[in-house]
């Protein structure tokens, strides 16, 4: 992909945390292939913009699957990492998707629980109906929003934060996410799949007032059907 502009994907910043629009195809945070991430980007912005005589400070505080694009939120200090990390881990923030499905779904409106358990060697994840070994109880919300180019609108809203969380229960449910060969797209180019983070919304960590993010849809074929409906 090309080089990613911070500058121009910045959607908030302030003192403590900055948040960007995350383009599909790019990491979050560096992993084993040594592809230049989300965060080595961001980190090299600061640095510039704010003449850092050292490397600048950025805490990662959650992650979107390298193929999802949308909203991610890094702190700028230790003090709002560690509470927005304590925030995500006691499900304080509202994390909203849209996502685009091969076909409309039975139920217009369905709250999803299964249990889903992360396969690392082959890096997929695997949902169950019912409790198994190793399993972490996963829920959303998915409400259809409507329909173009032959494609299905849902927006997502996760109660839990499981690893592909979102791409296993659809998949499970028979809906897998168009462009997602991993969980059974028919269709797909591998660096990208229709699901996109589209806001989230929390209490500030600091100045405790209520923040809402929200993340225009990637300017992309499919995508730009939808964007009626954003």
């Amino acid at each position: 992909m090309e080089k990613f502009n911070v500058q121009r994907s910045i959607i908030y910043e302030d003192n403590h945390l900055i948040a960007v629009n995350k383009p599909a195809g790019i990491l979050v945070q560096g992993d084993s292939t040594g592809d230049l991430c989300l965060a080595d980007y961001i980190k090299k912005f600061l640095k510039k913009k704010y003449n850092k005589p050292g490397d600048a400070y950025l805490g990662t505080i959650h992650r979107l699957d390298r193929p999802v694009s949308g909203v991610v939120i890094f702190a700028k200090t230790s003090k709002a990492l560690t509470r927005m990390n304590k925030m995500f881990q006691e499900k304080d923030i509202r994390k909203t998707y849209f996502a685009l499905l091969q076909k409309k779904p039975r139920e217009l409106s369905e709250d999803l629980t299964h249990w889903l358990v992360k396969m690392e060697d082959k890096n997929i994840t695997r949902a169950h109906d019912k409790e198994v070994k190793r399993s972490k109880k996963s829920m959303l919300t998915y409400n259809y929003i409507g329909t173009a180019n032959h494609k299905f609108l849902v927006e997502v809203n996760l109660k839990t934060g499981r690893s592909h969380q979102i791409r296993a229960q659809l998949a499970k449910i028979g809906h897998p996410i168009s462009g997602d060969l991993k969980y059974g797209s028919r269709k797909g180019k591998g660096t990208f799949i229709y699901l996109h983070a589209k806001s989230l919304e929390f209490i500030h960590p600091v100045t405790k007032e209520k923040v809402i993010l929200q993340c225009p849809l990637p300017d992309e074929e499919n995508w730009n059907f939808f964007k009626q409906f954003t």
